[in-house]
């Protein structure tokens, strides 16, 4: 008789989430894993990697013997409305390691775009904060003939008075299972995930993610961390301590709750983000590691009170979700001892990193001012991936820095398409490239920098004026925290550049030094043309966000008349957009 040779355990071995969540359990039962603190009543949580994975699957239980979720290909899905605290990260495990679908949904949508989300999953099971009680009664009539059952998540014991229902309390479920789970040997293209975009047009998108796909994405984003030659990066491998400030809801929080339990680094969940929680949370757990959208930096550098904390043991700090401008990392970089920005770029529909800040070995021996400038660009493709930068012709452009065009990706985590939209997945998808609507050019070591969505880049003539460039060097004035610009219509040429700027706390300069340093810095040193410099500039307190911190150019757009009516007209437009 011929011996079996078990290819589902030898060449065929799934790559699966399970695999991430096994390791620090068996190799470090007893360290701390995860440390909550409720941003309300400041009390904290631990649990050592042992009680944590017992936590997770007496869920796994619960979920089929109570809740009755199924299994699949896709299997049912289970909805989350939390924010990032120790019961979401259990769910972000048991719910894909039994083979069911993780739908994580972003509670900073508006209440359709929200309702949409879970009736276009066709959510079985929704489990909610009890901040977010109100918002889900809210809605529930809109979802209660797709929703089969709820769960409620607190700090404190008990169910709340409400009509919502059946009604089950998250740590009851717990204790009703036991502390152990037969976790099963699922196929690897076994949809985890499923993710929504955050709809700047339209209704959101859903995208499903597989084992196999957020396997890849994860390892491949760890082995791009430790190929980095910059003189700067501090690798701290399993000795790291993550501070998750990226939202759960918000694609997979960057992939932090994958690479941290993989790495058996110590997870720190804040809540929600406040900048106290932030400062008493690193000082206290001694994080080292940390995600932040450029507002939550700037919110950062403009706190009063952040030189009372002890933030010398943060050492790595990726930035996402926006382009970092040069200013805003040179203030940080003075504010917070051994501050060392990453940033990077992604989308919902890349799991989401694809393309991440590196310094190459050939250049690592480069002064610090040429590295930093280096450190703001976009980056370097993640290994494994496949990223160019087309023009209208469908060929690469340029590398000259100048030339922009759309970044296209392909690769094992880029999605498959869009649910139920075969429509948009045929515009996404062409050529065999996924096309992002992303603007970028490339430099002749193959950088890229983003330059703009295709969507909000002004157009002003004949000419295209990308945003972010004319952004990060408004922001790079010591005087200024936040830049944001869009176009204002003009008769003549379109649309002009407007500027909307938030000054640093108890900066005085007004739109003429705004406009006196732009023609100095940019205009006098060639990174910008004089046609470029605004036409507007309004002075304010605060710059509309979206849910995930990114300037709210959509709000900026349809209120335009209302900031137009505050802003300051700089000059008459320019007499040509003819570049010279």
């Amino acid at each position: 008789m011929e011996p079996r040779t078990y290819p589902e355990f030898s060449t065929h071995y799934p790559l699966l989430l399970t695999t991430f969540m096994k390791r620090p359990v068996r190799f470090y039962p007893q360290e701390t894993g995860v440390v909550y603190r409720n941003p309300d009543s400041g009390q904290y949580y631990r649990f050592t990697w042992s009680e944590w994975y017992e936590r997770v699957s007496r869920l796994a239980g619960a979920l089929g013997k109570t809740l009755g979720v199924k299994c699949g290909k896709p299997g049912d899905r289970v909805a989350t409305m939390a924010f990032n605290h120790h019961r979401h990260l259990e769910l972000y495990y048991a719910v894909p390691c039994t083979g069911t679908v993780l739908h994580p949904i972003n509670v900073r949508l508006s209440l359709d775009h929200i309702v949409h989300t879970i009736t276009h999953a066709e959510d079985k099971v929704v489990f909610f904060d009890d901040s977010l009680l109100p918002m889900v009664e809210r809605i529930y009539e809109k979802i209660k003939h797709t929703v089969e059952k709820f769960v409620y998540m607190s700090d404190a014991p008990g169910r709340p008075q409400t009509s919502i229902g059946p009604l089950y309390e998250y740590e009851e479920l717990l204790a009703g299972q036991p502390p152990s789970f037969a976790w099963p040997n699922l196929d690897e293209d076994t949809p985890a995930t499923l993710c929504y975009t955050t709809a700047t047009t339209g209704m959101p998108k859903g995208v499903m993610f597989t084992h196999r796909q957020l396997y890849l994405f994860t390892l491949h984003t760890m082995l791009g961390r430790s190929w980095n030659s910059d003189p700067a990066s501090v690798h701290l491998g399993e000795s790291a301590v993550s501070m998750i400030n990226t939202p759960l809801f918000h694609i997979h929080g960057w992939g932090a709750p994958y690479m941290c339990a993989f790495a058996a680094n110590k997870m720190v969940l804040p809540g929600r983000f406040t900048v106290e929680g932030f400062c008493e949370l690193t000082q206290t757990e001694k994080v080292t590691t940390s995600g932040l959208v450029p507002t939550m930096l700037a919110m950062l550098v403009e706190y009063e009170e952040l030189g009372k904390y002890d933030l010398s043991s943060l050492k790595n700090v990726s930035i996402g979700g926006a382009a970092l401008p040069l200013g805003l990392r040179s203030k940080a970089e003075r504010m917070i001892p051994g501050f060392n920005p990453i940033s990077g770029y992604g989308m919902t529909e890349t799991a989401p990193t694809t393309i991440v800040s590196f310094i190459k070995k050939s250049l690592a021996h480069l002064p610090k001012e040429k590295l930093d400038e280096i450190r703001v660009k976009t980056g370097l493709p993640l290994p494994g991936l496949e990223v160019e930068v087309v023009g209208e012709s469908g060929r690469s452009v340029p590398r000259d820095n100048e030339t922009i065009g759309e970044i296209v990706i392909r690769g094992p985590w880029v999605m498959e398409e869009y649910q139920k939209d075969p429509q948009k997945t045929a515009e996404a998808w062409r050529d065999g490239w996924f096309h992002t609507g992303d603007m970028a050019k490339v430099d002749a070591e193959n950088y890229v920098t983003i330059v703009d969505r295709m969507t909000d880049m002004i157009r002003s003539g004949s000419e295209m004026v990308p945003c972010v460039l004319l952004e990060n060097l408004t922001a790079t004035a010591d005087f200024i925290l936040e830049a944001v610009y869009v176009g204002a219509p003009d008769p003549k040429w379109g649309e002009r550049p407007f500027a909307i700027v938030k000054l640093v706390p108890g900066a005085e300069e007004d739109e003429e030094d705004i406009m006196k340093f732009l023609e100095t810095e940019g205009v006098a040193k060639g990174k910008i043309t004089k046609w470029m410099l605004p036409d507007y500039v309004l002075i304010t307190i605060e710059i509309p966000k979206t849910s995930v911190g990114k300037f709210d150019k959509r709000t900026i757009k349809v209120r335009l008349d209302e900031f137009l009516a505050k802003a300051r007209r700089m000059h008459e437009p320019p007499k040509s957009t003819k570049r010279r």
